[in-house]
């Protein structure tokens, strides 16, 4: 049997490291601070043999066909993916597929090799219910590509009880302001949109909740929408009025972060990311959770569809998640990491592609994972 190499213990990782643990799987999980990770190990009451992460002890332990999970920063990723190449191994990420991980294509291709990519929540649980509602509408009578289409997809994590500052912080800030810094482009309209400063974008969003009632977010779109078009199976001639993957957050966020915006934005040069490097500490210092304190995640994926005149809606349906942590790890925790465990399983079974690929959008795929999630106890719901 196959071991499958976790690395990285932090505690978006737990929950599916004990998922895997509790499974006949081999495991090994590799940290960089061993006594890190056993604490983590023994604080899940699994037995996991535990390994510090040295990569030459590494690369002499992962044999071919294992699976190697990377759960370290994305700078680190395609390291892990070239020792992968090497050893003739398997590769397992819950982040964005980059240029650099995509030209490994071929080569993981010529060793029949798998390097799945962005597995997690957003990127991950949005990519299956973007693929699931694409397959409704088109096994639907609605189906036509003339229609107008518009496709919005929001997913946000926060505090289960909203504080003042409308936000807290798992990790360093530093990551979230430097996104508030980076071009956002999305379909608006028929056509390309774009923005340098992703919060001048905002608007609100009304979600249905499960329990009948609508709550109002506010939302902004996130890095480049347009190639998931393509991605997501509309690009073949599809009348595409709007498209957009973003970033949700409580009502109210972007008052309570207006001065920040302001600082955010006139920082320049390496004075100003030193500059926003100390603002990142204090807002650690200010907003990072308390321990034991609930978070809260809402991930709304929308697929609209009107008639080609754009008078009438004849296709409407909408997939959400709202989770809030609990005994089993915090929302996030779970999402990102149970949805990580499920690709590899899927990966062991034969069930994904070779090569450099996303979340899968085979149907029967698809369905599996939202099964296995439902199993697992983590709510997906359907409105319309």
């Amino acid at each position: 049997m196959k071991t499958v190499h976790w690395l990285g213990a932090g505690l978006s990782s737990l929950p599916g490291i004990e998922k895997i643990a509790l499974s006949p799987q081999p495991l090994i999980l590799w940290n960089r601070t061993l006594s890190k990770a056993q604490e983590a190990v023994d604080a899940l009451g699994c037995d996991v043999d535990v390994k510090a992460l040295d990569w030459d002890v590494l690369s002499a332990t992962v044999n071919t066909g294992d699976v190697v999970v990377s759960m370290l920063p994305a700078t680190m990723h395609l390291q892990v993916a070239e020792l992968c190449l090497a050893k003739n191994a398997h590769f397992v990420s819950s982040s964005y597929i980059s240029p650099e991980m995509q030209a490994l294509d071929a080569q993981a291709k010529s060793a029949n090799l798998c390097f799945v990519n962005e597995v997690g929540l957003d990127p991950g649980l949005d990519h299956l219910l973007a693929h699931a509602l694409v397959e409704d509408y088109q096994s639907s009578a609605s189906f036509n590509k003339d229609n107008q289409h518009f496709f919005r997809s929001y997913c946000g994590g926060f505090p289960s009880v909203p504080n003042d500052f409308k936000y807290k912080f798992s990790w360093s800030p530093l990551g979230v302001l430097k996104a508030l810094k980076s071009p956002a482009q999305w379909i608006e309209n028929g056509a390309p949109a774009t923005t340098q400063k992703p919060w001048t974008a905002l608007n609100d969003f009304d979600m249905p909740l499960a329990n009948g009632t609508t709550e109002t977010f506010q939302a902004y779109p996130n890095r480049d929408s347009v190639p998931f078009v393509g991605q997501y199976g509309m690009s073949d001639g599809w009348n595409v009025q709007e498209f957009v993957r973003g970033t949700l957050r409580l009502n109210g966020w972007a008052q309570a972060w207006d001065e920040l915006f302001t600082q955010v934005d006139t920082l320049t040069g390496d004075d100003g990311m030193a500059k926003l490097a100390a603002i990142s500490d204090d807002l650690w210092d200010k907003h990072q959770y308390d321990d034991g304190e609930a978070d809260r995640v809402v991930l709304s994926v929308v697929l609209e569809v009107k008639d080609p005149s754009g008078e009438n809606t004849v296709f409407k349906q909408a997939y959400g998640i709202d989770e809030k942590g609990n005994e089993r790890g915090s929302a996030m925790a779970r999402l990102v990491s149970l949805t990580v465990a499920i690709a590899i399983e899927s990966l062991l079974a034969g069930e994904l592609p070779q090569g450099v690929s996303p979340a899968p959008h085979n149907k029967q795929t698809v369905d599996g994972w939202l099964e296995q999630l439902a199993r697992l106890d983590e709510k997906i719901f359907v409105t319309e």
